[in-house]
């Protein structure tokens, strides 16, 4: 898979420079997609609790290919089955302070049938998760916009900004 960005702890506070770097990273894994409806809006959550948005995807069980992880996600995040029409590529990110290094699996998705609710589990009901659907415009606007005030979240906005313009610009020259 396309390598399409590399997140450090540097691009995401650069006032950090002189922090300790780590040994070694634990890894995750994860699917996550820009996901149109029939309308051509797209799915954003919205992180009230940590004012930030948030493209629908996460962590691939021990089980699941990378598909079947997104299409779970889906269902449990924005309430809808959804077609993966393209790979889009992969994003790495360099957790410092968790020792995390998280590789995204990124896609483009259409929702197939009706939407339906989320199924959000108790700790995104207590950070305040919110659907919206948007113009690809206006999701790279509010992605833009984002403020989180939570260490998580400021790596989530960067890494679902880059994928939101790397598909918008793929977008823009279809056209």
């Amino acid at each position: 898979m396309n390598l399409l960005k590399t997140i450090r702890e540097s691009d995401v506070f650069p006032e950090n420079l002189a922090a300790p770097k780590v040994e070694k990273y634990k890894e995750r894994f994860a699917a996550r997609a820009v996901v149109f409806d029939q309308d051509g809006n797209v799915a954003l959550l919205y992180v009230s609790k940590h004012n930030y948005y948030k493209l629908p995807g996460g962590g691939i069980e021990k089980e699941e290919n990378i598909v079947e992880a997104l299409k779970r996600e889906c269902l449990e995040e924005i309430g809808c089955n959804v077609e993966v029409k393209n790979e889009i590529g992969e994003i790495l990110e360099y957790r410092d302070q968790h020792s995390l290094k998280q590789v995204s699996y990124c896609y483009v998705a259409n929702v197939v049938g009706p939407k339906g609710e989320p199924h959000f589990e108790q700790g995104e009901i207590d950070e305040g998760f919110q659907i919206v659907w948007v113009s690809l415009d206006k999701a790279v606007e509010l992605m833009r916009q984002s403020r989180s005030n939570i260490y998580n979240g400021n790596f989530i906005v960067i890494r679902d900004l880059a994928l939101l313009e790397v598909v918008s610009d793929r977008m823009q020259t279809l056209d």
